[in-house]
């Protein structure tokens, strides 16, 4: 971990620039031209070197970011802990810039969130990249000269498909036990293993995940049932983690595998329509997570269904803090769902019932939103 490893991009691991946008490439430039360090970074490199256009693009350079916004009318910095520069462009386009740092500093030992109980501080290049979580994601690409830096064998790691924490596996997850989530997401969504020492303290540290604040871990869980959840919840599963952030909902879906086969079909169905370009909400994606378990113990229940379930929701998901406009909402669509399973009585499938229950709970709401169409 004391060395640098340097390698330049040769043939056969050539990095395609039409792949790279051009305002990233924009921001880039501008700041080499004030002087400063600049280099791609995180999932960007990592699909870049597998010919991959990447859907994100983040910066990370030495400039501070009160010189970035200088140098940018449309930079917004944002941040308490740590100040990034958004930089904004049409229909809704922002790259993030950062500025290298260095591991954070502990303040204060106590409390439910070690993760959140760091002081950030400036740092060189190599202090960034091995304050980084996962090595794939730890390669920085230096657009001027055509190379790749590689500070901690992200190269070998991506060659090999394998994800590695950097550093003690067992010291960054007690630092921090959300980068479990991380470690089985990436390598969930890739189809990558994970690295022996990496999955083997997964197991004796996930307890920890008990001890991180409500309201990161659904904004992790955003993460995962946002983009591709079938082999994230599955991989969940495997490693034990689902009670760690679904409570006893989790429990179950562990326990129960005629219940879990059922979350991972609507899972896959989700998928297949996200990739066919529809949006769902956040409301609808929770939905999606916990109608197995509402159908097993709520379809027949009688009496004030909103308030029934809002007290099971709020008993049962102890883990996460789930805000209550989304909880409100999620409600409404499981009761649309409960009502269309019973009266459809098995003459229609899942996927007809939660299209016919999203066009309801769209429709009812004030103001209107603009959503693609759901396709019967």
């Amino acid at each position: 971990m004391n060395g640098k490893q340097k390698q330049h991009i040769r043939s056969g691991q050539s990095i395609n620039k039409k792949h790279i946008d051009p305002d990233a490439l924009k921001i880039i430039h501008r700041l080499k031209k004030s002087g400063f360090t600049v280099y791609l970074t995180g999932a960007a490199v990592q699909n870049l070197l597998q010919d991959i256009p990447p859907k994100d693009f983040d910066i990370v350079t030495d400039a501070r970011p009160g010189q970035i916004k200088r140098r940018f009318s449309n930079a917004y910095l944002i941040g308490r802990r740590f100040r990034l520069a958004h930089i904004h462009f049409s229909q809704g386009k922002y790259i993030e810039v950062a500025t290298f740092r260095r591991a954070p500093d502990i303040v204060d030992k106590h409390g439910p969130d070690l993760g959140e109980k760091r002081k950030h501080t400036y740092g060189t290049p190599r202090e960034d990249a091995f304050r980084r979580d996962i090595s794939i994601n730890a390669l920085y690409y230096d657009v001027g000269s055509a190379s790749v830096i590689d500070y901690v064998q992200g190269l070998r790691d991506l060659a090999e498909r394998k994800i590695r924490i950097i550093g003690d596996p067992k010291e960054r997850y007690t630092e921090d036990p959300v980068r479990i989530l991380r470690v089985v997401r990436h390598a969930a969504r890739l189809g990558f293993n994970i690295e022996k020492r990496t999955e083997e303290a997964i197991y004796s540290c996930r307890h920890m995940l008990a001890d991180c604040s409500g309201a990161r871990l659904f904004e992790e869980l955003n993460k995962d049932i946002a983009g591709k959840s079938r082999p994230v919840i599955k991989a969940y599963k495997r490693y034990g983690i689902l009670k760690y952030l679904l409570g006893q909902v989790g429990e179950e879906y562990q326990a129960d595998p005629v219940m879990f086969s059922q979350l991972i079909s609507i899972l896959e169905f989700k998928d297949r329509a996200s990739s066919g370009g529809f949006k769902y909400s956040q409301d609808e994606l929770y939905s999606l997570l916990f109608w197995p378990w509402v159908e097993r113990h709520f379809v027949n229940e009688k009496g004030n269904m909103q308030k029934i379930l809002d007290e099971a929701i709020i008993t049962t998901l102890s883990m996460i803090t789930l805000p209550r406009k989304i909880r409100t909402s999620l409600i409404h669509i499981l009761i649309m769902l409960r009502n269309l399973s019973k009266t459809s009585q098995g003459n229609k499938s899942f996927e007809s019932l939660f299209r016919q229950a999203v066009r309801f709970n769209r429709n009812r709401r004030i103001p209107s939103r603009s959503h693609p169409r759901l396709n019967n």
